[in-house]
């Protein structure tokens, strides 16, 4: 398994940039696309590992057979705890190890590379920036913001959407100043909030909602979720709420 790399990262930011990929890869695989991923995580199948590619898409296939492989390796086998364990507690062990696996590979080519010590501690530091997947899959991140700003403040958000649960409006400005101080707070409130899917903070301008289940917000894109499809939805639940009530 080559990592589905076209090219060899050669810089920090290459090198992040590639992190990235294969993060949000992985965190879709554990959240919006929780459903398909349990299912290929057959156990009556072999040793089978998790791979995200810089694309941003991801795969469930058999271990590199070259010795040693081109890249670090995920995790061997996670197929073979699927059944063993609680769901949610599944998908924590999987994530832990994608992110154990996605710092593997990201200093792999820093060393490869010849990244000095300043380069090194760059790098973390970008990726440190960021959420763990395991952090994104268990809502940790967001409980690390909630007492401060997610309850009070996504309560109101929601009161403000004709008492739509889950549903995130963003108020236009009634004037210049005033818009402005409204946008200003507004992103004061919720920027520390975090999509479920992709890990992203909240930004002004885009549609979020909310899961009335676990109370994690997303971004509309990422749940493929329009505003006004929100309009008719009275209690919603997000991809991996709704896989867990179809599944024993």
């Amino acid at each position: 398994m080559d990592g589905g790399a076209p090219n060899n990262p050669r810089t920090v930011e290459d090198v992040f940039r590639e992190f990235k990929g294969r993060r949000n890869a992985l965190i879709r695989a554990l959240t919006t696309d929780v459903e398909d991923f349990f299912q290929q995580c057959d156990p009556e199948k072999e040793n089978l590992c998790l791979y995200g590619f810089p694309t941003e898409q991801w795969e469930v296939n058999l271990p590199a057979e070259e010795v040693p492989p081109e890249l670090p390796e995920p995790a061997l086998g996670i197929n073979f705890a699927r059944d063993g364990m609680q769901e949610k507690d599944w998908l924590a062990l999987v994530a832990v190890h994608s992110d154990a696996w996605l710092l593997s590979v990201a200093f792999y080519f820093g060393s490869r590379f010849g990244f000095d010590k300043a380069d090194r501690k760059r790098l973390f530091n970008l990726i440190n920036d960021l959420p763990t997947i395991f952090e994104v899959v268990t809502g940790a991140a967001k409980k690390q913001v909630k007492d401060k700003s997610s309850v009070s403040n996504h309560s109101g958000s929601k009161s403000k959407s004709n008492s739509k649960q889950g549903k995130m409006v963003n108020v236009p400005p009634r004037d210049e100043d005033e818009g402005l101080d409204e946008e200003e707070e507004e992103e004061d409130e919720h920027g520390d909030t975090l999509c479920g899917a992709c890990g992203e903070n909240y930004a002004s301008d885009e549609f979020w909602i909310c899961c009335d289940i676990c109370e994690r917000w997303f971004h509309g894109k990422c749940v493929k979720i329009t505003p006004a499809r929100a309009e008719h939805i009275k209690q919603y639940k997000c991809p991996s709420c709704s896989n867990k009530r179809a599944r024993p």
